[in-house]
């Protein structure tokens, strides 16, 4: 009589056809995978094991909704606050309310397709289906690693579209009005590196002390604050180090001489942050935002965005010549094809330079 299988037991064994298949027993079903090697079985029956361990259940009666809750608590250690709060708020408003009381091995393409159908109808926007989309598919994608799914349905499905968001920028004469404006304000080190860095926002009230090498000039970038939690910036490119100039470093001088005047006025969350709130601690966006606004408005200028400051300044070096790899590293994009698909807006304008440049150099007396 064949042994039976124990709970959570795994098998592994070679097929005729040269495949490895693994199984594994879990409350009388029989999750099966096929690979190439036997380690491939090893390590699909371990991660598989360690799911089941953190709440993710295989069975036939979960839903689409159950298994998205259990699936956010698995990869929950794994990803940024950020993306899981946005993976969490996503799943709650939108994917588990249309697509949640789905059994996960009945859903199928047209589900999905006609969810995202339904939700551009009723005025949902384009980026919010599509990080639907993006949180399906990485999501069923786990599942089929986990044995749940034969294959990740998202797939078969199309997406709507991305909109290119319009970008607004200011052209020079304008951030000196800016700039001139912000002068002695207790942000003018923050809105100045904005306008010549193009850092982000996050990567701006993210800077440290320690951060910056005097002697060198030049500023790391290595983290970023969002709702106020501290987090390590993601890709290899987005980590970078800037030179900046001496309107900038007398700037920053600026900055820590009133921060150590802000620091004896009352009670000092004692910290390396550069910007702070007058107590010591990390900007939020919530308060600097009415600010920038509030300047915008004092100083006659087109309301942009904050993040249209770091659109601002990748135009303004590339107007000056900028090589587009110097303006690249500087913002931290992953490609220089990136930096000149966002900023083609820009090369019209240079192409005419170089054509009269050429001009000049081949022009036959």
């Amino acid at each position: 009589m064949a042994k039976r299988r124990a709970n959570k037991e795994g098998t592994i064994y070679k097929r005729k056809d040269g495949r490895w298949c693994a199984q594994i027993t879990l409350n009388g079903k029989r999750p099966t995978k096929y690979f190439d090697t036997q380690r491939e079985c090893q390590e699909w029956i371990r991660e598989t094991l360690n799911q089941v361990d953190r709440g993710v259940a295989v069975t036939t009666r979960q839903t689409l909704g159950e298994f998205l809750a259990a699936w956010l608590e698995a990869v929950k250690s794994s990803i940024r606050p950020k993306s899981y709060e946005t993976y969490a708020w996503n799943i709650h408003h939108h994917i588990s309310p249309s697509l949640g009381h789905i059994k996960l091995r009945e859903l199928r393409p047209d589900h999905i397709q006609r969810f995202y159908t339904r939700k551009l109808d009723n005025g949902v926007g384009t980026p919010t289906v599509r990080m639907s989309h993006g949180v399906l598919r990485r999501a069923l994608g786990h599942a089929v690693k986990w044995g749940l799914l034969a294959h990740n349905v998202s797939d078969a499905v199309v997406p709507p579209k991305a909109k290119t968001k319009e970008m607004s920028v200011w052209d020079a004469e304008q951030v000196r009005c800016f700039l001139r404006l912000t002068e002695g304000h207790r942000w003018d080190a923050l809105f100045y590196l904005a306008v010549t860095t193009g850092l982000r926002q996050g990567e701006l009230t993210g800077l440290y002390w320690s951060d910056m090498d005097w002697k060198s000039s030049r500023l790391r970038i290595q983290r970023q604050v969002y709702q106020g939690q501290v987090s390590e910036l993601k890709t290899a490119s987005s980590r970078r180090v800037v030179t900046l100039g001496e309107v900038a470093l007398d700037k920053l001088h600026e900055r820590q001489e009133h921060q150590a005047r802000e620091r004896e006025w009352g009670i000092w969350q004692e910290n390396d942050f550069i910007f702070t709130s007058r107590r010591g601690k990390p900007v939020s966006h919530g308060s600097l935002y009415p600010v920038f606004i509030d300047l915008t408005k004092a100083a006659g200028l087109p309301r942009i965005r904050f993040h249209d400051l770091r659109h601002t300044a990748a135009t303004l070096m590339l107007q000056q010549g900028v090589h587009p790899k110097v303006v690249q590293e500087r913002l931290g994009h992953s490609s220089i094809s990136m930096t000149l698909g966002t900023y083609s807006h820009v090369l019209p304008s240079l192409q005419e330079d170089v054509a009269d440049r050429l001009d000049e150099l081949l022009w036959l007396q």
